[in-house]
């Protein structure tokens, strides 16, 4: 090999093989330092590709969850109306009941048809009653109008929930002071103890398609704590660092700078030898 004085061909390769050590080096704190494998898209195109996708599906389940929360809220409340309903139900089935005494006189009868009167009144405020300003019962008396709440972050799986037909109920007892049914008589109270019974069926009917309805939404949102748990996992495994390896890798390429270093140190002091050919 000829020895030459204006190219240093040993101290370029020396310095080529620095430098990739170094932005090796630099990766390495990068990634280490964010806990991110990929930190920019020349990391792994691919891979980021995929994880940018999984990061949306997590955050579509996430607001999913929420969604799927507020529905069963928005059950819970109305069960709450329901429950409270059905203890006014079964006060106005008890005094019919009382209203069938023969030894009661006209004036306990009217008396016993007062307070039925204001249960009517109640019965009525109930069907009024919102949560977050959607009314909790179906103001038609349509058998209930059915709201649609979707529990898959990608809007394929759905679940009705039912606003539930309390006007019905309401309507049939008579929720009209002076109209509907009353216990100002004997006979009329006879009668009154069979509608109530009636309507007590269907405000249980009610009540269990309610706990049906949040037993569904229950498991669609364990569902979605599962599936959010997977996508994490898999998201993970693309974007997030392996501390233990790449803190082996730092370790190495700082132990080939300081190598390089000294190899490029001595690349460059090298051909001082020719000076003593000349002098």
């Amino acid at each position: 090999m000829s020895v030459v004085i204006n190219t240093n061909t040993s101290a370029s390769l020396a310095s080529y093989n620095l430098n990739n050590t170094n932005v090796n080096l630099q990766r390495s704190l990068n990634r280490l330092s964010s806990g991110s494998r990929i930190n920019s898209s020349s990391d792994d195109a691919g891979g980021l590709a995929v994880s940018m996708k999984l990061s949306a599906s997590i955050r579509r389940t996430e607001a999913t969850q929420a969604n799927v929360g507020n529905a069963l809220a928005f059950l819970q409340t109305q069960d709450g109306v329901l429950k409270n309903a059905d203890k006014v139900l079964n006060r106005m089935s008890e005094l019919a009941t009382l209203a069938q005494d023969v030894t009661k006189s006209t004036d306990d009868l009217a008396l016993y048809n007062t307070e039925l009167t204001q249960l009517k009144g109640q019965l009525d405020l109930m069907l009024s009653e919102r949560f977050n300003g959607i009314t909790l019962f179906d103001s038609a008396g349509s058998n209930g109008s059915t709201m649609t709440v979707v529990t898959s972050h990608d809007g394929d799986q759905t679940v009705g929930i039912t606003q539930a037909d309390l006007i019905s109920i309401s309507t049939t007892v008579g929720t009209s002071a002076g109209s509907g049914m009353n216990i100002a008589t004997t006979t009329a109270a006879q009668a009154a103890v069979t509608t109530i019974q009636a309507q007590i069926q269907n405000l249980a009917t009610l009540r269990a398609n309610n706990g049906a309805e949040q037993s569904r939404l229950s498991f669609a949102a364990d569902m979605l704590a599962v599936n959010k748990v997977n996508l994490e996992s898999a998201n993970s495994r693309i974007i997030d660092v392996d501390v233990a390896t790449e803190s082996s890798q730092l370790a190495r390429f700082n132990i080939l700078q300081q190598a390089g270093t000294a190899m490029l140190a001595q690349a460059n002091t090298s051909t001082q030898s020719i000076l003593r050919l000349i002098s």
